[in-house]
Parts: C-alpha cells; sequence; structure tokens
C-alpha cells in the first residue's frame, strides 16, 4: 500500500527528509509520493515515518495501490538493488574526460 499525501499538506517540510526510499518529492503545489518507490518504510522502520511526522495527518493510504506487506517488502528488495547501478551510472556522468589529441599524420 503506498501511501499518499492529500491537499491538506501544508508543505512543512518535514516529511521528505523522513523518507528511507526518496518517495517523496515537492510537486507543482504540494509534497507528492512516488507509489513506485514507497513502501511505507517496510525493510526500514516499523511505521511511516512521514506519517510520523507530518503534523496535519494527510497521507492516507493510496487506495489506487493496495499492496500486501509482502509486495511491499519485494519493493523494498528491488529498490535496494536498483540505487547501486543507478549510483554507478552516475559516477561517470557529467564528469569531463581526458582524451589524448590525435596526431595527424601529414
Amino acid at each position: 500500500m503506498a501511501l499518499l499525501i492529500t491537499d491538506e499538506c501544508i508543505n512543512c517540510d518535514v516529511c521528505e527528509p523522513e523518507c528511507p526510499n526518496q518517495a517523496i518529492y515537492l510537486g507543482k503545489e504540494i509534497y507528492e509520493i512516488d507509489p513506485h518507490k514507497c513502501t511505507e518504510c517496510v525493510g526500514h522502520f516499523d511505521e511511516p515515518q512521514c506519517v510520523q511526522v507530518c503534523p496535519v495527518a494527510c497521507i492516507p493510504v493510496n487506495p489506487a495501490f493496495i499492496e500486501s506487506r509482502e509486495t511491499l517488502w519485494r519493493k523494498y528488495q528491488r529498490l535496494q538493488v536498483e540505487p547501486v547501478g543507478a549510483v554507478a551510472n552516475l559516477a561517470f556522468a557529467g564528469k569531463p574526460q581526458m582524451v589524448e589529441p590525435k596526431t595527424v599524420k601529414k
């Protein structure tokens, strides 16, 4: 069951840094949760951390993404593997590469 931030969100910024999966991001008007990254903190904590810190209680279960605890566990495991490859690919992104100058034969 992924979670959902409702329009009662006051943009207080406390939920985003608490998400261990980096599923929470600032949308156009309020914070949003990527349901493909949200595991309700399964694998990290006993309770969803965003729900624990939200001062206005605006983070219910997303009815469009009802998942069993086992499904959330598998999602957690998948997310733990994916960042390694993503980080490895990013290690070379944006860095200038040294290129040996070509010699021109005349």
